[in-house]
């Protein structure tokens, strides 16, 4: 039998397989440990699960749950077991899986009634001895319309219609004992590598608990939420059953009997109408500072700009200010534990200067407007004033506008917060959730190639330091918002993908980060195609997308 070399990343090492390997044969041989994994591999740069087969030289990367996709692997198993232990005890009962809620994943039981707690202790116990059992998890291929076939035969709808959809001649399936499912990327191979999870009852459904990607041998840990925010989620689930698009399948073919531009609209009026209901909390309330706040590319400047046309419609004078004027010159600016500028941390911004500002404003002064200037790194005044009167509003938008230390000096009946993210949208099918961390990424990746010059490459590659500076200085004020605001478009991803799959195609397979690049354009590969022309020009989209009526 001919022999392939393997050069594995992890350690250096170039070692030899037999023709046909698999990717646990290489880890033997490999000859090192790995707390919690290998669970998958990159493989010349592309995400493989761990019964991936050699016929080949190749590179190898061993992933363990300490990785994104690693994790990912892991949830989506989980996923499964848990589709499993509902057939296996409900038998008729529908499971949607939806997406990330307070660090775990709401899921929904729809059957002839309300879910109550021994529901839940029924399908945790039988998840538990599915895991128990180690059960072998067989990665299927097939023409497509087998697998259509199948599921059809077997009720599962939304997977007939996300199938049916795409254009391939072949695809896959898993199948755990007697059930089947389809996910969109790889899964463990048995289930008895699930060591931690949890499911506890929540609100009206689920709450499934994973384990923590920086510490896998806890779990992660549950993140109050504030009910308006769920609400926001839950009024979203709302629109989708009134319009019938819940799925990727029911939004393609919606596309194919071209109900797109009826899609667009309709998803614009009714984000259009919640943004005017908050206009008219703040006149309602007279709040007299409106700070909004929200993740990397949740659209919060399109946002703010749109809330001012609103708030101004309601009989107020909006001033829009940006916290990024109020930066503390870059040589003053707190360093990172690896010595670099920390220009994340609230440290950044002079609070102080900004709160006396802030109630010199509110006790009636006039004030010199700073702006903060990138090229030099320092604070630098041009001459524009502002002075409000009771009519006037100002609107702050920024990383930092939530958080307490900001705005400490101002009194609390004279602001109102405002939480902006991508906080829920369509789900691939009942079992395949779009995580909204993937729609932000995109929306970035669009627009810092179409606005600011940067590659995929370079964007991906940032993203994880992005994500860790939102955790830390974003998330955890959520809650403390009087207000939040969902800004996912039922529509996106069909307008998205027209123009980021060329961009996503030029990231070379050679690096790092055509694994991510390979990823995002696989997933986009499952909607169809949406013309831009009919997105209106006051769109959010339109801030990524370009093309926009407002002034960035």
């Amino acid at each position: 039998m001919s022999e392939l070399r393997i050069r594995c990343r992890n350690n250096g090492k170039k070692i030899s397989v037999p023709f046909g390997s698999n990717l646990y044969d290489a880890f033997t041989l490999a000859g090192f440990h790995m707390d919690y994994g290998p669970v998958a591999a990159r493989v010349n740069n592309k995400v493989q699960g761990m019964n991936y087969r050699f016929y080949n030289n190749k590179d190898v990367e061993f992933l363990s749950l300490s990785s994104p996709s690693g994790m990912r692997t892991y949830t989506r198993t989980l996923f499964f077991i848990l589709a499993k232990a509902v057939e296996d005890t409900y038998p008729g009962a529908q499971l949607l899986i939806g997406g990330s809620v307070c660090r775990g994943y709401y899921c929904q039981l729809r059957m002839d009634r309300p879910v109550e707690d021994e529901d839940i202790r029924c399908i945790k116990r039988r998840m538990q001895e599915i895991i128990d059992a180690d059960m072998p998890i067989h990665r299927i291929q097939c023409p497509i319309e087998e697998a259509i076939e199948m599921f059809e035969k077997r009720g599962m709808k939304s997977k007939v219609q996300l199938l049916e959809s795409q254009d391939d001649l072949y695809t896959y399936y898993y199948k755990l004992g007697n059930t089947v499912d389809y996910f969109y990327s790889c899964l463990l191979t048995r289930t008895s590598q699930i060591h931690l999870f949890d499911l506890i009852k929540f609100y009206d459904g689920m709450l499934l608990r994973a384990p923590s990607q920086n510490d896998p041998s806890k779990l992660e840990e549950i993140m109050e939420q504030h009910k308006k925010m769920f609400d926001v989620i839950l009024e979203h689930h709302r629109w989708q059953e009134i319009l019938g698009v819940r799925t990727v399948g029911e939004l393609n073919y919606a596309v194919q009997e071209g109900y797109a531009t009826d899609l667009i609209n309709v998803s614009e009026a009714l984000q259009s109408k919640k943004l005017s209901d908050i206009a008219d909390e703040i006149a309602e309330k007279g709040a007299r500072i409106v700070l909004l706040a929200g993740p990397s590319s949740s659209g919060k400047t399109t946002t703010a700009k749109r809330l001012a046309i609103l708030v101004m419609a309601c009989g107020l004078r909006p001033h829009t200010i940006s916290t990024d004027d109020y930066f503390v010159n870059r040589v003053d600016t707190p360093k990172d534990a690896n010595g670099e500028y920390d220009f994340e941390c609230i440290g950044a911004v002079d609070t102080t200067f900004f709160n006396k500002q802030m109630n010199q404003l509110l006790n009636g002064e006039e004030i010199e407007l700073p702006r903060y200037d990138f090229p030099s790194g320092k604070r630098v005044f041009e001459g524009r004033k502002l002075k409000i009167g009771p009519e006037d509003v100002i609107i702050l938008e920024g990383n930092h506008a939530l958080n307490p230390i900001l705005t400490q000096q101002i009194p609390e009946e004279k602001k109102f917060r405002i939480y902006v993210s991508t906080l829920t949208t369509i789900q691939l099918d009942d079992h395949n959730h779009i995580p909204t961390a993937d729609i932000r990424l995109l929306r970035r990746i669009l627009r810092d190639y179409k606005h600011r010059g940067y590659s995929a490459v370079e964007t991906i590659r940032r993203a994880p330091s992005v994500s860790s500076g939102e955790e830390k200085w974003i998330f955890p004020f959520q809650k403390l918002a009087d207000a939040t605001f969902n800004s996912a478009l039922l529509y996106e991803l069909g307008v998205i993908r027209e123009q980021v799959v060329p961009i996503l195609e030029q990231v070379p397979e050679r690096a790092i980060e055509y694994a991510e690049a390979s990823r995002l354009r696989k997933f986009m590969a499952y909607f169809r195609g949406i013309p831009g022309d009919q997105v209106p020009p006051s769109s959010l989209l339109r801030e990524f997308a370009g093309g926009s009526s407002f002034r960035y």
